[in-house]
């Protein structure tokens, strides 16, 4: 018999508040003992479109809510010049603690990418998510992002941008690159300028 940690599955109701009050004390996987605190999805109740990363990062984790740091305002920008209504929009993460390890300074929290397994045990909440907004359409940020409802065989360089129907979810999936990685690009400009691009193709998905 498995048994498994208090707080791992979520309630069953579609009140994103009472979700977001249970989040908090979820267990599901090691990731809560160092992370400062659950960092659950953000956005209106019956929003048509619901954009999924891969985890929050040391801002978000700090705040408590997702993309607030450099990776969110980037998002906010290439999502307005697509044509999207941000404050319309419901926005969270695949994995909803902060995985990270320390510089050798021991100062600075640097993002590790989640494991198959902590993905895994995060996916009941990004299912209730998903069941309590019923988006119309869901962008992943990310490969990590996608493959929590995609499976291990999506790759961001072989399908982005793809349109990819989700019957189950009743919506449609377009995954693109994590704006982090727009960040880190080495033509950030260029990089940029996909992004908003693969934004306007989804958008033209709904």
């Amino acid at each position: 018999m498995v048994t498994k940690a208090p707080g791992a599955d979520p309630p069953e109701t579609v009140d994103l508040g009472k979700l977001r009050s249970a989040a908090s004390g979820c267990r599901g996987c090691d990731l809560h003992r160092d992370a400062t605190q659950t960092v659950f999805g953000e956005g209106p109740r019956q929003a048509e479109i619901m954009v999924v990363g891969e985890q929050p990062g040391d801002q978000e984790d700090r705040a408590g809510a997702p993309f607030v740091g450099p990776a969110g305002r980037l998002l906010d920008k290439a999502l307005a010049e697509a044509g999207f209504d941000r404050g319309k929009i419901y926005v969270t993460n695949a994995v909803k603690h902060f995985k990270f390890k320390r510089d050798e300074r021991g100062k600075r929290r640097i993002h590790k990418t989640p494991s198959k397994t902590e993905i895994v045990a995060c996916r009941p909440w990004l299912h209730a998510e998903l069941a309590a907004v019923r988006p119309r359409l869901l962008v992943f940020l990310g490969a990590t992002a996608a493959k929590a409802l995609l499976g291990d065989d999506f790759r961001i360089t072989r399908n982005r941008g793809e349109r990819i129907e989700l019957p189950e979810f009743a919506t449609t999936a377009i995954a693109t690159v994590h704006p982090s990685a727009v960040l880190r690009a080495p033509d950030r400009d260029e990089a940029y300028r996909a992004f908003v691009a693969d934004l306007v193709v989804a958008r033209g998905s709904r």
